[in-house]
This record gives structure tokens, C-alpha cells and sequence, in this order.
């Protein structure tokens, strides 16, 4: 029987939500082991499954996966090139398996600037899993928050040309629903592996009051058990959203 997680839930807390993850090592994991640096990419894969396995495990409700963002094109074309492939390989390898578990994919980012053969092989995994209702996977793939705001601006800009908005509208509740995830919960923690401690244009507008929790694994070595560590970290914060921690306790009384 494979191990189970163990949680230790102290009173009035609760698994994350939404965990966000910026995926980072796979390079120095190939160098490591005197690998080409697909090769790394490639082991990361795994981790992928076992973390997708974890936060069903845990209940959590959303996971968000930063893939590949949009200053990875400046990386070495035959790398970019080897992890186009990957990516649809992977997509076709692992949606059936997702959708087994009863898990709804979900692609963020840019996605024109993929080929047309990724994008219908994105489409399709998409609508296979749909009508899924158990965890949401999220695939940040040529993303970065930056253009994720920029995207927002010029769709509320495009309203108030169509006369379906004003700019005097304009705050973060209305800009925040034309953000990508906006239907989703913010996310409540942020791993990043392989021992950065930076945020990467990664999620900045929806993980303004998320905790962070950087770990010194490479990618590929990370499983479901580090993940489960990172959440019982989380899980010793106090989360005040700009309040004091007598006005949280009132709050939870």
C-alpha cells in the first residue's frame, strides 16, 4: 500500500486552499546527475504526479503550477524546443489519468503564442476534464503577472469602449475580476524549491497575502511528503491580512 500522508491540524486551522508552486531546479538536477538539462525536466514530471497526488490526498482544492513563463523563451532554443515537446507529450500522457481521478485541468497564460498543435492538444485536455469536481489543476505556461495585469487593463479598457463600464469603476474588485483565477480562492501559500527566495513574476496580484514557504530540494526531488511538510509549516502561521493579532482572535472567537 503506498504511505499515506500525515497531518497534524491544529485547532481552527485547515489545509491550504490554493497552494501555488514555482517549479525550479530541474537544471541543476540535470547537472547534478551529468544529465542533459531535459533530462531534468523530464524527472520534474514525476514530482508533478506525486504533488498532484498529495493535495487530493489533503483536500486541497486548487493547485497552480508555474511551467514555464514568458522570459523562459530567452532560454537556449533547443531547451525551449525539448520542453514544447514535453509539454504535449505530457498532455497526452497524463489528462486520462487526471481525468480518472476525477481532477479538472486548466492552462493559464498566453497560449498564442504556442503552435496550433499545442493549442488544440490544451483545448482538448481542457474539455475532457471539464465537468470534473474535485481539484482544480492550474498550468501557468508562457504566464507571468505582469502581462496578467496588463491583460486585465486592456479588458476593462475594451468594456468601457463598448460602453459596459466606466473608468470611475475602476477598483481592485472590479480590475481582480478580469485577473486570470478570478474564480478561484487566492492562493493561500507559495513554494518555491531549489532554495530561490524570489517571486518571478509569478502570481503577483492574486498572492498578495499569501505565505511563503521556500524549500532547498531541486524540483525532481520534491514529492508529496515535501509538499506535506510545507503545508504543516503553513499551518504554524498567523494570517492577519493587515489586521492585529487581537483583532484575528476576535474574529475566530
Amino acid at each position: 500500500m503506498p504511505e499515506k500522508i500525515q497531518l497534524h491540524l491544529p485547532d481552527g486551522k485547515s489545509v491550504p486552499r490554493h497552494i501555488a508552486i514555482i517549479m525550479d531546479g530541474n537544471n541543476r538536477w540535470a547537472k547534478k546527475h551529468n544529465k542533459a538539462s531535459l533530462s531534468g525536466h523530464k524527472a520534474g514530471v514525476s514530482s508533478v504526479r506525486s504533488v498532484v497526488e498529495g493535495c487530493a490526498e489533503m483536500g486541497v482544492e486548487a493547485l497552480t503550477l508555474f511551467a514555464f513563463s514568458s522570459e523562459n523563451w530567452q532560454r537556449p532554443a533547443l531547451e525551449v524546443k525539448g520542453l514544447m515537446e514535453l509539454f504535449a507529450f505530457a498532455l497526452e500522457r497524463e489528462v486520462k489519468k487526471l481525468h480518472k481521478h476525477n481532477i479538472r485541468l486548466h492552462v493559464i497564460g498566453d497560449k498564442g503564442r504556442f503552435s496550433q498543435s499545442l493549442q488544440k492538444k490544451i483545448a482538448k485536455a481542457e474539455q475532457l476534464t471539464a465537468g470534473n469536481s474535485g481539484l482544480i489543476l492550474n498550468i501557468a505556461a508562457n504566464y507571468g503577472g505582469q502581462w496578467d495585469i496588463v491583460q486585465a487593463a486592456k479588458q476593462f479598457a475594451e468594456a468601457c469602449l463598448r460602453g459596459e463600464a466606466k473608468p470611475e469603476d475602476l477598483n481592485e474588485e472590479v480590475l481582480g475580476s478580469y485577473i486570470t483565477l478570478n474564480d478561484q480562492p487566492a492562493p493561500d501559500l507559495c513554494i518555491r524549491t531549489a532554495g530561490e527566495q524570489r517571486i518571478s513574476n509569478f502570481l503577483i496580484w492574486q498572492m498578495a497575502y499569501s505565505e511563503y514557504y521556500f524549500s532547498d530540494l531541486l524540483w525532481p526531488d520534491f514529492d508529496k511528503f515535501s509538499l506535506a511538510e510545507a503545508i504543516q509549516s503553513y499551518l504554524t502561521r498567523e494570517r492577519r491580512f493587515g489586521k492585529t493579532s487581537e483583532q484575528i482572535g476576535v474574529d475566530n472567537a
